[in-house]
């Protein structure tokens, strides 16, 4: 299931290259597996799922006020709430760290290629690559580091 959730990400990082959006099918089904991977992770009904929800709930309801002033995209703060359901609270934190330097990172860059190519159009930094490699260093972390 990890892996499953790794090549959405992935997904969702590439069409937000090339078109600048992050299709709602491909959020609902990153949010609609996540009660599998809770069972599969033996999560018990009361209290772990229903602090998952919460704290996704939070998340999300953070991020949509990020794009009530214009500053991300819907599909962006939709796969940031659907990622929330897979993580626990530290490796939801750590993720959102991760993401937030990526992004300073890739919006720098894409600001500099914006103002050498002197574009006249509003810049628009696909952040759904910030969030897959949050999410891919999360889970690659939690995975595959056995010293963590």
């Amino acid at each position: 299931m990890v892996a499953a959730l790794g090549c959405a990400l992935l997904l969702a990082a590439f069409t937000d290259i090339r078109g600048r959006i992050v299709e709602n099918w491909l959020n609902a089904g990153i949010a609609l597996a996540a009660p599998l991977y809770w069972w599969a992770s033996g999560y018990q009904l009361w209290p772990d799922m229903a602090i998952q929800i919460a704290v996704a709930a939070l998340v999300f309801a953070i991020f949509a006020g990020v794009f009530a002033i214009g500053a991300m995209g819907g599909g962006d703060v939709k796969l940031i709430g659907a990622l929330a359901l897979w993580l626990p609270f530290q490796q939801l934190i750590f993720m959102l760290l991760v993401m937030s330097i990526a992004g300073g990172v890739l919006t720098a860059a894409m600001a500099v290629v914006h103002k050498i190519r002197k574009s006249k159009d509003n810049l628009e930094i696909p952040y759904a690559v910030a969030i897959a490699a949050g999410g891919l260093w999360v889970l690659g972390a939690s995975n595959f580091n056995h010293f963590a």
